[in-house]
C-alpha cells in the first residue's frame, strides 16, 4: 500500500492507459479504479475490434514509455509462455525516444569520470550516432588518436525505471491474489526475473565485463573481433569503447555488391555463437543484425553486451540429454530429458505429454537437417511447454530467442543455409564431455569435497542442535501423507507375525511332548500331571487372548 500511495500518480497513468486499450476488466480485477480521477462510467475504452490483442498489448507498452518497452522486448524472448500472436507483436517494440542533448551528455561524462571532457577526449562528436530509452552512443576520439564510441545513460532513467519496475513488482504480485491465470503464469516470479535483467542492463560496467568476458573465449577464433573497453574513461552510466566500422548483416546488397560469399560469412556467424553457447555456455543473447558487423579484414565483430545468456554445467547436461533422446528418437527419454530442463506443474497430465512429444518426434522423423527449421522446432516445443505449463528457466528461454534471432540473420545472408546441421557436431561433442573421463573425475572430486565440507561442519551442527534441544527450543514438525494408514498397516504385520510365532512356539513344544510319550508308549505325564492335556489347555487360552487383545484394537 505505501508504494501505491508513493507513486500514486504513475498508477494512475497506468489504469487509464490500461483502460484506452481495452483492459478494463484487468484495472476492475486489480481493484485500481480508485486511483483513476475521473469517475469509472467517464472513462472511455478505446477499444477496435480490428486490434488483435497483441497489438494492444504493445500499444499499451508504448504508451507507458521505456521501462515497459524494455519489459515487451525481454517478454519477446519467452516463447514458452506466450503465444507466437502476441510475441510477433512485442518484437515490434522500438524505443522512439529523442536523443537529449550533447550539453547533458558531456556533463554526465565529467561527473562520472570526474575528469573535465578536455583531459580525456581529443574530440566529441556532437549528434550522437544511436539513440535509445536506456542511453545513446557518440562517437569520440581520446588523445593519442584513438577512436572511441562512448555509450552516455539517460539522466534519470536509473529512478524512472526503478520505480516502474517496483510498481510493476506490487501489480503481479496483486494480480496473482485475484487471477487464476496470473497464478499459472508464476507473474511475480517472471516480474523478478525482468527486474534483474533491466537492472545488470542498467549497469554498463556489467556490460564491459561481458565484453571481456566473450573477448576471452573467442582469442582462438580468427575470424572473430571485441571492440576493446577503456577503462580509464568507464563508469556505470559511462561506457568508453573501440570504435569499429563494418557492415552489418542486414544490408544484404551492400555485401553482394562487395563480392563477400555470403554462405561463408553465415558459417562463420553461427560457428561463433554455438561455440559461445555449447563450449563455454557464456553467450551474446541479442545477434540482430545491427550488433553484428563484417570488417574490411573479413573479421565479424560484435557489438552491444548489455544482453548474454548463460547456461550452467547442469542445463548443459540437460541438453546433452535431450540430444541423445533425439539422436534415439527415444520419447520417454525426451520427457525426462524435457522434465529436467523445466519445472512442471502438480496437476500436469504427463500421459498427455508424453502423447504430444510422441507427436513432435514423428513430426521431425527422418527429416534432413538441412531442412530443419531450428525456429520452428523451437516453437513447436515451447508450445508443448506451455500447453503443459512447464517452467522453463530464463537463460534456457534466452537460449531459444538467441537461437531464433541467429536463424533470421542467417536465413537472410543464405536462405539455404542449415543451423541445425552445423549443430550436430557441437551437440555430439557436448554429449561427449559429459561423460568424459575428466568430467566425471571431476564431479567425483567435487561430491567427496562436497562431504568433507559436510563432514568437518557436523560437530558444529550437533552442537547447535544439542544446545537447541537442551533449551527446548527445538521445534519439529513432520508431515507424511497417510501416515496414520501406514502405521495401521505396519501394526497389523505385527499383530500377525507375534500371533504366528506364538503358535509356532506352542505347536513345537506340544509336537515334543506328544513324540516324546508315544516313543515311552506312556501318557505324557510330568511330576504325575497330565502335561499335554493342561498344556492344550493353557495354550487354548493365550491364544485365545491373544487373538481377543488383536480383534479388539481393529489391526489384524
Amino acid at each position: 500500500m505505501a508504494v501505491r500511495i508513493r507513486h500514486a500518480g504513475r498508477y494512475r497513468a497506468i489504469a487509464m492507459a490500461l483502460m484506452r486499450h481495452g483492459f478494463g476488466y484487468m484495472v476492475e480485477e486489480l481493484g485500481l479504479y480508485h486511483l483513476l480521477s475521473l469517475p469509472r462510467r467517464l472513462v472511455t475504452q478505446e477499444v477496435h475490434e480490428s486490434l488483435t490483442l497483441g497489438e494492444r498489448i504493445r500499444r499499451v507498452l508504448e504508451e507507458l514509455g521505456p521501462t515497459f518497452v524494455k519489459l515487451g522486448q525481454l517478454a519477446s524472448t519467452r516463447s514458452d509462455l506466450l503465444p507466437d500472436s502476441i510475441i510477433q507483436e512485442l518484437v515490434k517494440l522500438q524505443d522512439h525516444v529523442p536523443p537529449f542533448s550533447a550539453d547533458t551528455a558531456r556533463s554526465i561524462i565529467a561527473q562520472e569520470l570526474d575528469l573535465p571532457l578536455d583531459e580525456i577526449f581529443e574530440s566529441f562528436e556532437n549528434t550522437p550516432l544511436a539513440a535509445a530509452s536506456i542511453g545513446q552512443v557518440h562517437r569520440a576520439v581520446l588523445h593519442g588518436g584513438q577512436r572511441v564510441a562512448v555509450k552516455i545513460q539517460r539522466p534519470g532513467i536509473l529512478r524512472t525505471m526503478s520505480r516502474d519496475l517496483e510498481i510493476l513488482q506490487d501489480l503481479s504480485a496483486l494480480a496473482e491474489r485475484q487471477m487464476d491465470w496470473a497464478r499459472q503464469y508464476g507473474l511475480a516470479r517472471m516480474s523478478e526475473e525482468f527486474t534483474k535483467a533491466l537492472l545488470a542492463e542498467l549497469d554498463y560496467s556489467q556490460e564491459a565485463r561481458n565484453a571481456e568476458k566473450i573477448a576471452g573465449q573467442l582469442t582462438e577464433k580468427d575470424g572473430v573481433y571485441i571492440p576493446a573497453i577503456f577503462w580509464d574513461y568507464s563508469s556505470e552510466r559511462v561506457l568508453t569503447m573501440e570504435f569499429v566500422e563494418g557492415i552489418t548483416l542486414n544490408r544484404r546488397e551492400l555485401l553482394l555488391d562487395k563480392g563477400i560469399r555470403l554462405h561463408v560469412v553465415a558459417e562463420q556467424m553461427v560457428e561463433m555463437m554455438l561455440q559461445q553457447i555449447f563450449i563455454h555456455g557464456f553467450f551474446h543473447a541479442d545477434p540482430h543484425p545491427g550488433n553484428v558487423m563484417l570488417m574490411e579484414n573479413g573479421k565479424l565483430a560484435l557489438i552491444d553486451f548489455g544482453m548474454v545468456g548463460r547456461l550452467s554445467e547442469e542445463m548443459k547436461d540437460h541438453l546433452s540429454a535431450l540430444i541423445i533422446a533425439l539422436m534415439r528418437k527415444n520419447t520417454d527419454s525426451m520427457v525426462r530429458a524435457i522434465l529436467r530442463l523445466g519445472v512442471i506443474s502438480e496437476d500436469a497430465d504427463r500421459a498427455a505429454l508424453h502423447d504430444d512429444m510422441d507427436r513432435l518426434r514423428d513430426q521431425y522423423y527422418d527429416v534432413p537437417f538441412n531442412k530443419v527449421s531450428i525456429g520452428t522446432a523451437l516453437n513447436d516445443l515451447f508450445g508443448i511447454a506451455r500447453k503443459h505449463r512447464l517452467v522453463i528457466p530464463p537463460d534456457l528461454a534466452m537460449l531459444g530467442k538467441t537461437l531464433l534471432t541467429l536463424e533470421g540473420v542467417v536465413g537472410n545472408l543464405d536462405p539455404n543455409f542449415s543451423i541445425v546441421q552445423m549443430a550436430e557436431p557441437f551437440g555430439r561433442r557436448l554429449v561427449k564431455e559429459r561423460f568424459s573421463g575428466r568430467r566425471l573425475q571431476r564431479k567425483l572430486l567435487g561430491g567427496v569435497a562436497d562431504l568433507a565440507e559436510g563432514l568437518v561442519g557436523l560437530p558444529a551442527q550437533v552442537r547447535q542442535l544439542s544446545s537447541l534441544l537442551s533449551k527446548g527450543k527445538l521445534k519439529v514438525e513432520v508431515s507424511v501423507p497417510e501416515l496414520k494408514n501406514m502405521q495401521l498397516k505396519v501394526a497389523r504385520i505385527g499383530n500377525r507375525l507375534a500371533f504366528s510365532i506364538v503358535l509356532l512356539a506352542f505347536s513345537i513344544i506340544m509336537a515334543g511332548l506328544i513324540i516324546g510319550s508315544s516313543l515311552r508308549g506312556e501318557p505324557s505325564l510330568l511330576w504325575d500331571f497330565p502335561t499335554v492335556e493342561i498344556g492344550a489347555v493353557i495354550a487354548l487360552l493365550m491364544i485365545l487372548w491373544l487373538l481377543f487383545s488383536i480383534f479388539k484394537s481393529g489391526r489384524f
